[in-house]
């Protein structure tokens, strides 16, 4: 009997033995493992703090060109650009004014042919008009005008020609997908496939046509005899609602419809190209930040709840609220990069959010901003 208590007493102690071994090495596996773990910083917790609360698809890159820090959310996810893919052509185009390729100072004529709808104020006015080149980059800038993009755009050598400059310039993940006018020809496409041969010129006619857009006096005489029943249809309530719905469903959800295929991050590398003027001269570069500090969209975004200068390019379409560019916080450059797709609830509250994001993160690095002292009502 002593014997058997003896073996049992020295069966106990060798489990517990074992049983200690396996814990403590699980416990420096634990450990190892959590030390192997990256830690987030403060600013990339503020931030998908931030973006958990939009009721979009999102991603957002961050650098402060001062310190050096940097915080990124999916920021190497490829997102649909809408116009924010116009910055680009900006780039592209001050670049070839350096080499003496393109001048500033030519006229280019507008005629029919070279109208676009959708944002910007250049199709409202008469036909002849002859803005400067440097007009066009403006109006393709703080209102992102798609009349200027699209003569912009043939003058950088059009879309194979923008993208092979864009890889060849070290970004792989910023490309243009295609021209304004032909994501919108497939739309129209949906409702008669004979739509998806379109010119330029008639596509546009079209929109303006389904739009109910005085503009559309201007095309009329492309839409006589069998051609008419073509305005007919765009106007069927029905195919009204299949436009509608391509147009906020589709420039997210399929890669053909999209106008360019950016990710934050890469973006933001072009932002601070453009403030550190490492891709075209100073001159270029200081006339770039310019025109995107004159923006003209996007005050509910990025600027909303801000007291600094915002130099900014936004992307928009019914379900998209992309807003890019530098925030001169007072310690120091902040590049910026939001992209917002597939927005699900009201698009003015998402903007409100990317505000009070973007005021989040002015308020990381400078801290919180002083209450406005008012003086007493008298």
């Amino acid at each position: 009997m002593l014997i058997h208590h003896v073996a049992n007493a020295r069966h106990a102690i060798l489990r517990r033995t074992i049983a200690g071994v396996a814990l403590g090495a699980l416990s420096a596996f634990a450990c190892a493992s959590a030390a192997a773990q990256p830690t987030q910083s403060g600013l990339t917790r503020l931030l998908e703090s931030e973006l958990a609360r939009m009721p979009a698809r999102t991603g957002v890159y961050v650098k402060h060109l001062t310190t050096g820090e940097e915080a990124a959310v999916r920021a190497d996810e490829a997102f649909s650009s809408a116009s924010v893919i116009k910055l680009t052509i900006l780039v592209r185009a001050f670049q070839l004014v350096d080499e003496g390729k393109i001048k500033l100072a030519d006229r280019v004529e507008i005629r029919r042919a070279d109208l676009r709808d959708g944002s910007g104020v250049l199709q409202y006015h008469d036909l002849g008009q002859t803005p400067t080149i440097k007009d066009l980059l403006t109006e393709m800038v703080i209102t992102s005008d798609n009349v200027a993009t699209d003569l912009m755009l043939t003058r950088v050598g059009g879309v194979d020609s923008l993208n092979t400059w864009l890889k060849r310039s070290g970004f792989s993940h910023l490309s243009m997908v295609a021209r304004g006018h032909v994501y919108r020809r497939k739309i129209l496409a949906l409702v008669n496939p004979a739509f998806d041969t379109l010119t330029a010129e008639e596509t546009t006619g079209l929109q303006y046509a389904q739009q109910g857009d005085a503009l559309f006096a201007l095309y009329a005489s492309l839409f006589t005899g069998a051609r008419a029943a073509w305005v007919n249809m765009v106007l069927e309530p029905a195919n009204k609602k299949i436009l509608a719905d391509g147009r906020s469903r589709l420039p997210v959800q399929d890669h053909a419809y999209w106008l360019g295929d950016m990710n934050p991050r890469e973006t933001g590398r072009l932002l601070e190209a453009i403030e550190r003027g490492t891709m075209t001269s100073a001159s270029s570069a200081a006339m770039m930040r310019t025109m995107l500090r004159r923006q003209q969209a996007g005050a509910r975004r990025m600027p909303h709840f801000l007291d600094v200068p915002v130099a900014h390019k936004t992307g928009d379409s019914p379900v998209i609220a992309n807003d890019v560019g530098m925030i001169y916080a007072r310690s120091g450059t902040i590049i910026v990069a939001f992209f917002v797709n597939a927005v699900t609830g009201s698009l003015g509250e998402t903007e409100d959010m990317i505000g009070r994001a973007a005021q989040r993160v002015v308020d990381y690095f400078d801290g919180p901003a002083a209450p406005v002292r008012r003086s007493p009502a008298r």
